[in-house]
């Protein structure tokens, strides 16, 4: 049985604060405030072929206090900040060594759904806001989140292969924070353990849609990184695909009630509040799926594309570009209905001049 000799668990919760953030601005920002603060950059093998359009920022808070399973710890504090608009916090809990992964679980699941993350969390975003408000284009707070854990593990008391660690029974239990079966079938434990990933003989990623496994002697922390990066991605395609769904019964909702005249039409106003909506809306949806950019076969490439398809990335995607093209189109159609009364509109004045200049013939005609 393994045991765990250096570990920690990162508990984040990634929030949409604004529709765009100056990261150098909020660099400045943190830096006067005396915290560490660097941009996101991959150290591995291979790294050179994943683009970062605009890296992330991470800074470093320093300590706080976290009660987990009745125990009060301290907590590394940290912030990441992307340019699309998310802010996420991340609190890093020491994991005590000596414990077995089946020992583990409990305290995975607690961290998992854990309420005093959300309120440490929640009190750390209001204050943030306050300070990097300057930074902040358009602010705002959408009333939902991503939540999201890493199980980090450096060392085991043994130096165990990457199998050896697949092959520990309480592996998938761990990873779904599952506590109250004695034991899950094999099916679902095959589920759970496809989504792995091995660079070396001595390292594994497992990747869940809530968690992820990393056993990494060396250290490197490029797939946190990247997990970072895929789950900023997922809370703003959620939080696109609410917008558009607001826009969309916005819209119906105002074609419903406004009834034109022959001279005039209703849906000029709208026309140009949807034509700025959107243009924003596309320039959002190609800022977040430009921000890291795959140009080559690479193992962190094959580690991303894993995590975005646990997280279900491409169903968003997929979701949020239907509707964005549904608004497109109800945007040409009342284009074509706006053009279409302007081309009667004209139509009409012209047989109303036509007339009055019949009706002033026939005036003259009758005064002779």
């Amino acid at each position: 049985m393994l045991r765990l000799k250096d570990a920690s668990a990162l508990c984040y919760r990634f929030f949409d604060v604004a529709d765009s953030i100056d990261l150098e601005r909020c660099r400045t920002i943190l830096s006067a405030e005396g915290s560490g603060v660097r941009r996101v950059g991959f150290s591995r093998a291979g790294s050179a072929w994943l683009q970062l359009s605009n890296a992330p920022l991470a800074a470093d808070l320093g300590s706080r206090q976290l009660e987990v399973l009745g125990k009060v710890r301290e907590v590394q504090f940290g912030l990441r900040l992307f340019d699309h608009g998310c802010l996420a916090v991340c609190f890093r809990v020491p994991i005590e060594p000596g414990q077995s992964l089946e020992e583990l679980a409990p305290f995975a699941d607690e961290l998992y759904d854990s309420k005093a993350i959300d309120l440490l969390a929640t009190d750390e975003l209001t204050r943030l806001r306050t300070q990097l408000e300057p930074a902040l284009e358009r602010p705002h707070l959408w009333d939902q989140h991503e939540e999201y854990t890493v199980l980090f593990v450096r060392a085991f008391e043994t130096t165990p292969k990457a199998q050896e660690v697949l092959e520990e029974p309480a592996l998938a239990k761990l990873i779904l924070g599952e506590v109250a079966v004695p034991a899950l079938s094999k099916g679902e434990t095959a589920e759970v353990l496809e989504h792995h990933h091995s660079y070396t003989e001595a390292d594994l990623a497992l990747m869940e849609w809530n968690a992820s496994f990393l056993y990494e002697p060396s250290g490197s922390e490029d797939i946190i990184d990247l997990l970072e990066i895929a789950n900023a991605q997922l809370l703003e395609l959620r939080y696109f695909d609410s917008v558009l769904d607001a826009e969309l019964a916005r819209l119906y909702d105002t074609i419903d009630l406004n009834k034109g005249s022959i001279l005039f039409s209703p849906y000029r106003k709208v026309l140009r509040g949807l034509m700025q909506t959107v243009v924003e809306l596309s320039e959002f949806i190609e800022r977040v799926e430009n921000a890291l950019k795959i140009v080559g076969d690479v193992y962190l490439a094959r580690v991303y594309e894993s995590a975005v398809r646990q997280l279900r990335v491409k169903q968003w995607t997929e979701q949020v570009s239907r509707k964005h093209r549904l608004l497109l189109q109800t945007y040409g159609l009342l284009k074509g209905e706006v053009d279409h009364d302007r081309s009667l509109t004209l139509e009409v004045m012209i047989v109303v001049l036509i007339l009055l200049e019949i009706l002033m013939a026939l005036v003259r005609v009758g005064g002779h």
